[in-house]
């Protein structure tokens, strides 16, 4: 792993709630990996890069309206302009959702739950490059 990891933090809404039952679109997972893999690349490289491609994604279980999660990436290696990154979901919090609750009634998970993770590569163009804003991250 090159530098630290990063984490974004954030609850899911019922206007990302996709499907009955208030499920969340899977895809809203990769934005967050996005947005992880942006805050990874400016700490590297002073550049917000581009997204090259997602190498697999796996989503593991689901995510509803109300749920807090949290994305973690790292870079795992660092090419010439290639960044390999691996990412994790996870849901930390979650409404009960059981009969006889109030509907605001919610629970910190014991243990966070993987909901999904992936790796992908993104890509610092070298005239783009400026070297690491954080020193944790010099290679």
């Amino acid at each position: 792993m090159i530098g630290e990891k990063c984490t974004i933090r954030i609850r899911m809404n019922t206007g990302d709630a996709h499907y009955a039952g208030e499920l969340v679109n899977g895809s809203h997972m990769l934005d967050f990996f996005g947005d992880v893999a942006t805050e990874l690349l400016i700490r590297m490289d002073g550049d917000e890069g581009l997204f090259r491609t997602y190498e697999h994604v796996d989503f593991l279980a689901p995510v509803y309206a109300g749920d807090f999660m949290e994305y973690v990436g790292w870079i795992e290696s660092a090419g010439n302009t290639s960044r390999r990154m691996v990412f994790e979901a996870y849901k930390i919090i979650e409404l009960c959702r059981e009969e006889g609750m109030e509907v605001s009634a919610a629970r910190i998970l014991p243990e966070p739950l993987l909901t999904g993770r992936a790796e992908g590569i993104c890509v610092v163009p070298k005239n783009c490059q400026r070297g690491p804003q954080d020193e944790k991250f010099k290679v």
